[in-house]
């Protein structure tokens, strides 16, 4: 498998996905989770979002929505970087940029 430099894609053994994030403007681009989901989701056993934008994206904001509406915004990633966030009582995780991005997803279980 061919992916872009410092992703080791073929390595995931976990649900893993890309989303094309584009000029999202006021709307953001749902990574995990929908802006339709109307209850917060709560697992027993924790699990984490690892988010990577890829290496020839742009600069993304990256964070999180509750079924109320409530954002929480984490910050920026740029091309090649990654943030790790725990999925627990959220109904989405988001991102938005200026033009377009792909970023890649990886969902884990914490043991």
């Amino acid at each position: 498998m061919r992916s872009s430099p410092g992703v080791s894609v073929d390595r995931w053994n976990q649900p893993s996905w890309e989303v094309r994030v584009r000029g999202t403007g006021e709307t953001p681009t749902f990574l995990w989770g929908s802006r339709g989901v109307t209850t917060d989701v709560k697992f027993t056993r924790p699990l984490i979002l690892h988010v990577y934008n890829d290496v020839f994206g742009e600069e993304i904001s990256v964070g999180t929505e509750t079924a109320a509406g409530q954002q929480t915004v984490f910050g920026t990633l740029q091309p090649g970087e990654a943030i790790s966030l725990p999925i627990q009582a959220i109904s989405g995780v988001f991102a938005s940029c200026e033009l377009e991005s792909t970023v890649l997803c990886l969902i884990k279980y914490i043991d």
